[in-house]
């Protein structure tokens, strides 16, 4: 995730007097500019070297067109969903989504939510969890693997939007990599005079998503995280109701949860599941 202290300045500006956030309030806007910062085609560099990937299409329940990158495996340990951050698109992830495959021998899906790269639409709470369903439906019918046994894997807030999927409908397993308890708890971090809780329009609230997913998680977070705070990790590994991993990653910063600590945890999770056929 990244915030723009300029943005939350002018957050601050609107919400004199707001005692609730309101659909049509000019605080919501500004929100939105915050929370989703995507980076649509053609920004990013579209034909990565070494990258052997099948280009995904598919459509939410809505109508909603997204794409996204497929890097299949003829024998994969596991099948993976993966849903990037709040900024950018799916290119920036090109090289974490090869390392994945080679390292843990995975077939990997990462896509684009709403608003971002080639998919269509605008980013909404309720939008990027739906689109979370129709990449997971399309990945289970391209590898013949149900949607339950599907590994769900998200950064930042790709972690919330794979929690609360999680939550809903299942997964195998769950990994979060640099993620939060909620979108109002990192506020709180960050301007606690804004009461984030009471103003926020998007919550994505890992925390009590959490709570009712009892499956395996894993957990990725840097200690010297300036933007979402290592205790927020350990607020979620607290919580988590099943056979759970945390990986502290020392001097670890918002983007360095890909560490080889992370490789040897996840490696050890992945190893850990039941087989799927």
């Amino acid at each position: 995730m990244r915030w723009s202290r300029g943005l939350l300045l002018a957050i601050a500006g609107t919400t004199a007097g707001c005692a609730t956030l309101r659909p049509l309030s000019p605080l919501a806007p500004l929100e939105r500019a915050l929370v989703y910062q995507p980076q649509r085609y053609p920004h990013g560099d579209w034909t990565p070297d070494q990258l052997a990937y099948e280009d995904a299409e598919f459509r939410a329940d809505d109508g909603t067109y997204l794409h996204g990158w497929y890097l299949p495996h003829p024998a994969p340990q596991a099948v993976v969903l993966f849903a990037h951050g709040n900024g950018g698109n799916v290119t920036h992830y090109a090289d974490f989504l090869r390392d994945l495959r080679v390292r843990q021998n995975v077939a990997i899906l990462g896509f684009d939510y709403r608003g971002y790269g080639r998919s269509g639409g605008k980013p909404s709470e309720a939008g990027l969890v739906m689109d979370a369903r129709a990449a997971r439906r399309w990945l289970s019918q391209r590898t013949g693997v149900p949607e339950q046994s599907i590994v769900l894997m998200g950064h930042s807030l790709g972690g919330g939007v794979a929690t609360q999927l999680a939550a809903e409908d299942g997964a195998k397993a769950l990994v979060l990599v640099s993620t939060f308890t909620s979108l109002p708890d990192v506020g709180r971090e960050h301007m606690p005079w804004l009461a984030p809780h009471a103003i926020m329009q998007n919550r994505f609230n890992s925390r009590e998503a959490l709570s009712r997913y009892p499956g395996p998680v894993l957990i990725s977070h840097g200690d010297a995280d300036k933007l979402i705070s290592v205790e927020q990790a350990q607020a979620l590994f607290e919580v988590a109701p099943g056979p759970k991993q945390l990986v502290t990653v020392p001097g670890g910063r918002h983007n360095d949860g890909f560490t080889e600590e992370f490789h040897v945890a996840l490696e050890r999770l992945l190893t850990s599941l039941p087989a799927y056929w």
